[in-house]
């Protein structure tokens, strides 16, 4: 009995067999997913919009708009975190059975918090880039001196060679 290592190729290889001779006879690939799609049972979706916390059911600490000064709430959230921290420790020393409102609460400023940190992604990502491109710039001139140096001393090497040619 004859087995083999590994399994025969899909059938979908066959699409490809005039491709050596014409390039242009294999399939278009199929056109880009646009809106929702189904996947291994769950919905995703191509729009690249981060979800309110209200859609992933979260009570917003924050106000809400586009125009967020988001460096005095982060501030103020991360006050709010301390003094819940501190509640807490306390409750746990005099109330250990109190303790599980503290830790909901808690847990609410760190989803508002790291929704607020997550918002801040595209600019950060921008910014980053922008640092990246500010940096090619400057090695490519760097790299651009040096090369016109080293034509300079080229030169001035090949016109030191030639006048002791000259010279002999």
């Amino acid at each position: 009995m004859a087995t083999a290592t590994y399994p025969p190729p899909p059938p979908y290889y066959k699409l490809y067999k005039d491709y050596a001779q014409n390039p242009n006879s294999a399939p278009q690939p199929p056109p880009p997913i646009n809106g929702t799609y189904l996947c291994y049972g769950a919905t995703y979706t191509t729009d690249d919009v981060m979800p309110s916390l209200e859609d992933q059911g979260v009570r917003q600490l924050y106000p809400k708009g586009s125009n967020i000064d988001f460096k005095k709430e982060l501030k103020s959230l991360n006050r709010e975190l301390q003094l819940h921290f501190l509640e807490l420790a306390d409750i746990l020393v005099e109330r250990p059975s109190q303790y599980a409102r503290r830790v909901e609460e808690i847990s609410l400023i760190f989803k508002n918090l790291h929704h607020l940190l997550n918002s801040l992604r595209p600019h950060q990502a921008r910014a980053t880039l922008i640092h990246i491109l500010e940096l090619q710039i400057q090695r490519r001139k760097e790299a651009i001196e040096d090369i016109k140096r080293r034509r300079e001393e080229s030169q001035k090497l090949l016109k030191e060679a030639l006048s002791t040619l000259e010279g002999q």
